[in-house]
């Protein structure tokens, strides 16, 4: 886990089992149409999103394996593959599933900050452009915001994103590297060093 985590594992795990729940509250009334509607997270519309917080949710380690043989040890390519294989016709039939997998403890060979990065930014991929608003722990947000500071783009994270910054967060005590100073949320923070657009 490391020394620099604010959360334990099993606080990770409980924050990750209520935000998929809370998510899938968020999208239970949310029009058929809406689902469509394009993500923060680049190629992927809002059902596409929510068929990869499940396939995640389900991945183990082999699994993990499994997928990046096929996908050639392309980590998007690896993504792609979980959201074909996790898409609904029918958004209802999606929600029942984020609801099923919602207490699921699985995970890829990785440390337990990528399940933060996963259930906070992915949330944020689908509420900010359906107008939802998420909130979260800041231990967990700067638990993932750690990690994706320390993590290749390549493998999901954001670290050549940060370089010559000095991200100042503006709703609390934090402040990480070292360059133009940057100063925003935790949230828009984490959300910016992974790629998305936060305003």
């Amino acid at each position: 886990m490391g020394p620099s985590m604010r959360l334990s594992r099993r606080d990770v795990w409980a924050m990750v089992h209520d935000e998929r729940r809370r998510l899938a509250d968020d999208l239970a009334d949310i029009p058929d149409e809406m689902w469509q509607t394009e993500s923060l997270c680049p190629g992927w519309d809002v059902a596409d999103v929510v068929a990869h917080i499940v396939d995640t949710a389900h991945m183990g380690r082999l699994a993990f394996v499994r997928d990046m043989v096929l996908a050639r040890f392309d980590f998007d390519r690896a993504n792609d593959l979980g959201v074909r294989r996790r898409r609904r016709p029918r958004p209802a039939d999606l929600v029942a599933d984020l609801r099923a997998a919602a207490d699921l403890t699985r995970t890829p060979p990785a440390p337990p900050a990528t399940r933060l990065v996963e259930a906070i930014v992915h949330g944020e991929d689908v509420r900010r452009p359906l107008g939802l608003i998420g909130e979260y722990p800041v231990d967990a947000v700067l638990d993932a915001l750690d990690y994706q500071l320390k993590t290749a783009v390549s493998w999901g994270g954001g670290a050549e994103r940060a370089e010559g910054l000095r991200l100042i967060a503006t709703d609390c005590d934090y402040v990480s590297g070292e360059g133009r100073d940057v100063e925003g949320t935790a949230l828009d923070l984490l959300l910016t060093v992974s790629g998305r657009g936060a305003g």
